[in-house]
């Protein structure tokens, strides 16, 4: 009886930090090579990667909150890509799941095991906004669902890109090249996208060639904080 109450006690801790884990919000990866001018009057325009997201309804929602972005850097939104300086090209997208095993500590250790991998990745899938507890974190999928029934667990999650590539347009030179990543418990396009483009722009344009781990808040938070 003891064992009993010391194991659900853990695991009551467990659920706690997952909890109070995922209401610290969206952990990204986010790499970036950058040779970003300072702005002196460069003007912009954001046009998707996928040349069938053009005049979209949901890349413009997500292009349009890219575009805030630059202007807060000092950057000037052009009226149309004839008058713009520079290009922004936004592309985004989700795979298909992985399923993770987990076994109950409480029943031979840890056991962390994974099924399937990869499946179809492409720009302008179904992203999502979901908070998960970070890439190196074994509790991240969830204390919340239980140990006291089994020693075996599966959750899923998904592994979505935000990727930036801006361009001088009178020669076509590359100015920057980023790519942000996450791992959440959701693919819900409305709900990843934006925390993958504050990851994109925290401490922007960064430094060149380095990967770095932000975390964004949840909304109506803090701003996004770098870790190392």
């Amino acid at each position: 009886m003891r064992i009993n109450k010391l194991a659900a006690a853990i695991t009551l801790g467990i659920s706690v930090l997952g909890l109070s884990a995922c209401a610290t919000g969206l952990q990204t990866k986010v790499s970036r090579y950058q040779v970003m001018p300072a702005p002196q009057g460069q003007s912009f325009v954001v046009v998707p990667m996928l040349a069938a997201d053009m005049g979209g309804l949901e890349f413009s929602r997500y292009a349009e909150q890219v575009a805030q972005r630059m202007q807060a850097q000092g950057y000037t939104r052009a009226a149309s890509i004839d008058q713009a300086t520079m290009v922004v090209r936004l592309g985004y997208g989700v795979d298909d799941g992985h399923t993770e095993v987990v076994s109950d500590p409480f029943y031979g250790g840890y056991g962390f095991g994974r099924y399937g991998g990869w499946g179809r990745y492409g720009f302008g899938g179904g992203w999502g906004r979901g908070y998960s507890w970070g890439w190196d974190d074994p509790f991240w999928y969830g204390g919340y669902g239980g140990y006291g029934g089994g020693s075996i667990r599966s959750y899923t999650y998904y592994v979505s890109q935000l990727d930036l590539d801006i361009r001088r347009k009178a020669d076509n030179a590359s100015l920057f090249e980023g790519k942000a990543k996450a791992r959440s418990r959701t693919d819900e396009l409305a709900r990843v996208v934006p925390s993958l483009v504050d990851a994109m722009f925290t401490g922007f344009p960064g430094t060149s060639g380095e990967t770095i781990k932000i975390t964004v808040p949840p909304e109506g938070k803090q701003t996004a904080t770098r870790s190392y």
